[in-house]
Parts: C-alpha cells; structure tokens; sequence
C-alpha cells in the first residue's frame, strides 16, 4: 500500500526541519515528502510532514496558525534573540511584577507589527539574512504584520535576577517567537530573550498526536505507519467542502471547470479554495470557486 497523507512528527532538537524529512525519507523509502514549516534547530514540537501527494497542500497546512509554549527570559539580550548568539546585553537586576506581566501581554494581543530577526531565513535581495548577519552585516528589515490570536500565562519566576516568564501564544504564520520575547522585554523596559521553544499545534494538529522519529522507525517495521498519518482531506479540514454529482465528479477528475447543475447550499466567497467530493464522499481535490460564472475551476485534482 502506498503511503500518502499527513504524518505528524516531533521535531527533536538540533535537527533542522529538512534533517527531519531526510530522517524520514530514510526510514520510509519515499522521496516525495514535505515539510509544513520551518522550526530552527533548538526548537522541538510539532511538524507535519506531508508524504506522497500530499505534498501537493504543503502551501494549506503552512497558512494554519500555530501555537507554542516559550520560556521569556528578562534582563538579557543576544545577537540572535535566542540563547544560541553571544549576549549583547544585560542588566544586573529586573524588578517586575506579575501585573506588569499581563499589562504587556494585553498591548500584544491581535495584529501587530513585526521586524524579522537578522538570524532568519527570510531573503534580501536573493541572500538569507542568516548567512549575510553570520559575516557581520546588518541590513534595513521592513516590517510586517502578523496577528496573536492567544496570549497565556503559564509560569512565572520573578525572584530570579533574570525573571523567566512561561507562556503560551497561538500566532498567525510567519510569527517569530523570538522576536516577540524582545519585543514584549522592551514594553517591560528591559532587554530580553528566548530561552526555550515548543511548538504544541500547527492548526487543529497537536503535540499529542505526533509520534517520535523512534516511534516511526518502530512503526516502519510492523508495516503501519498508515495508523498514525492523517487523511490529506482532513488535514486542511479548515478549508469549506462541497459534494457535487456523479458527473460533476466525473469531469473533476478530468480537470475541467464544472458548471454546476444546481447552486451549492452553501456560500462561497468569489475566488475562495473548496476541497470537492463525489456523491460516495470520495475526495476528488481542490478547487476555486468561480462567484461570476458559478463554476469551480481545478486548483488540485486528486485523480
């Protein structure tokens, strides 16, 4: 049986996010597999790999929000906003309190704007930030908006001369973490950093679903690897559905425009992606509803 589907994996620390998917191609047999977002290597957590032609809703998964945990630690600053770098700054004793703490948190709830890090992945001018900030260049970044849905609480430690400030946040993607912690440490008035950093969901996927790379070996060799993946259809469940007719799936499955013999009962907006199923719930792919000509057009056919 070929594998195809959503395989939710621990990212463990000191691999990168592409060691985890050559781990797995390793260990499966397979070529064909995806990634659904970037972790940096001390990160741990969630990652969906998406295996076969899957690969073909990567972009989906990717656009799902995310949520952490992350240990902020106060009084401290780093070249690489995380405790990897070489400390840039410190101050010797941080008075806070735990009203400061939520004062903070209430200023960075819903959309706000972001500077990416100089250690990223994003690129300038077709050169990585990381590699131009590892030969000592600082280059202008533009600032971009990102949402946090979730701001909690979960751990304070205020007696230390470096307070450490556990919480948990569910972001939109292209968050940055770390760049959240200095940025909540200067509205408390000091240089901060990250100290740790969990991914525990990527969209309705979580920590508890996802199996080790051990686990996967394990399960390699009992031939049931397919126990633990999840259904392409059902890892973009957040995507609207729609079933159309025996015909109507026909001439989906050949990639045409369908023109429906009858208006859908649900709404959808102009240019909106719907994940298509025959009568007999048989995914049959994405596709692009058409508001002007009342039509899907193909996006992804699952033939």
């Amino acid at each position: 049986m070929t594998l195809e589907g959503v395989l939710p994996v621990i990212k463990p620390v000191d691999f990168t996010s592409h060691d985890v998917v050559a781990k797995v191609r390793g260990i499966l047999g397979i070529r064909r597999i995806g990634h659904t977002g970037t972790l940096d290597p001390k990160v741990t957590g969630v990652l969906p790999l998406c295996i076969g032609r899957a690969t073909r809703v990567v972009e989906y998964i990717q656009d799902l929000p995310k949520q952490y945990e992350a240990v902020l630690t106060v009084g401290l600053a780093t070249d690489t906003e995380d405790m990897t770098g070489t400390v840039i700054e410190r101050v010797e004793k941080v008075d806070l309190t735990e009203a400061d703490i939520h004062r903070v948190f209430a200023k960075f709830l819903g959309i706000i704007d972001q500077v990416p890090p100089m250690y990223s992945a994003i690129k300038v001018d077709g050169q990585r930030l990381y590699d131009l900030a590892r030969q000592g260049q600082v280059i202008e970044r533009k600032s971009r908006q990102v949402e946090i849905y979730e701001l909690e609480l979960i751990k304070l430690d205020l007696e230390l001369d470096h307070p450490q400030i556990k919480f948990r946040v569910k972001c939109s993607k292209g968050t940055y973490i770390r760049t959240l912690c200095v940025d909540m440490g200067q509205a408390l008035g000091y240089p901060a950093v990250m100290s740790e950093l969990v991914r525990t969901a990527t969209g309705p996927i979580l920590l508890a679903d996802c199996i080790t790379l051990e686990e996967l070996s394990e399960l390699a060799k009992k031939n049931d690897v397919s126990s633990r993946m999840i259904a392409t259809d059902q890892a973009i469940a957040h995507l609207p559905s729609c079933q159309v007719s025996e015909l109507e799936a026909l001439h989906a499955m050949q990639g045409k425009k369908i023109h429906l013999s009858s208006l859908p009962n649900d709404v959808y907006e102009d240019q909106e992606i719907v994940r298509l199923y025959s009568n007999d719930e048989r995914f049959l792919g994405l596709f692009r509803w058409q508001d002007e000509s009342k039509s899907f057009s193909p996006e992804k056919v699952f033939n």
